[in-house]
């Protein structure tokens, strides 16, 4: 990840609405497909079809090698699930769909948790509490506050429910590269210092990722797929957010 933090122009910010509302867009549309019954691999299909056919080219897919144009992470799978045919949604589980859309060289990046069929209560709520982290960390994202005051907020809110914040994989500033700095942590830690100070023209992805039980994960063999230890379920939500002198704006049309 680049260490200088760029800040968007005008211009730019104008770019980064479109890459964010049609990665909204597409994920608010995959939402209407999850259903028991569907296969993973047809979720990404749908997803580049959706993103191609609006112009626009899909931000994940050949990233750094990842061979899917969405990243599918079922139940107790974090992020970086990889599509395939073989994995079909059933009543009762959760899928976490990270998705972005490149438009005229700036990206959009978003995720969202959803429910397929009847979901055990606890898991709906863990669902719910992640969504609310991501709120509870955008009311820091303001002009003169630091990094750590969205890592505090979201890390606070899901310990309130003894929930695990995963530590290994956070949020990233975002722009013409889909990893930008600065990295966004979904905990504090006082050797982290306050992190970079928000400024105006900043965008930034945040993502609370949080596990029904422990904090820490595991990496799959693929090389790519993160995996809570336990192996109980895992939620993620993610907006990517411009920073303004009138408080931070959401890119990703927020569902």
């Amino acid at each position: 990840m680049a260490e200088r933090i760029t800040i968007k122009s005008e211009s730019q910010h104008e770019l980064m609405r479109a890459a964010g509302a049609l990665t909204g867009e597409t994920l608010a549309y995959l939402g209407t497909l999850v259903r028991p019954g569907i296969s993973t691999k047809v979720l990404d299909e749908a997803a580049e079809e959706f993103i191609r056919s609006h112009g626009a080219i899909p931000s994940f897919l050949n990233y750094e090698g990842f061979p899917a144009s969405i990243c599918a992470s079922v139940n107790e799978q974090i992020v970086h699930g990889i599509p395939n045919k073989k994995t079909i949604l059933k009543d009762g589980d959760i899928i976490s769909i990270d998705c972005g859309a490149k438009i005229d060289g700036f990206h959009g990046d978003a995720a969202r948790t959803f429910l397929v069929g009847e979901v055990d209560p606890d898991i709906v709520k863990l669902v719910e509490v992640t969504k609310e982290c991501f709120f509870k960390g955008l009311e820091q994202a303001k002009v003169g506050n630091h990094i750590a005051d969205i890592s505090r907020a979201i890390e606070a809110h899901a310990n309130a429910y003894g929930y695990g914040v995963v530590r290994e994989l956070v949020g990233h500033g975002i722009g013409s590269d889909m990893h930008e700095a600065p990295e966004v942590p979904n905990y504090f830690n006082i050797r982290m210092g306050r992190g970079a100070k928000l400024v105006s023209g900043m965008a930034i992805a945040i993502e609370p990722m949080i596990n029904l039980g422990v904090r820490h994960v595991d990496f799959l063999p693929d090389g790519w797929t993160c995996v809570t230890r336990d192996r109980r379920p895992s939620a993620h939500y993610e907006n990517t957010i411009f920073i303004t002198e009138n408080g931070p704006e959401i890119l990703t049309n927020p569902i």
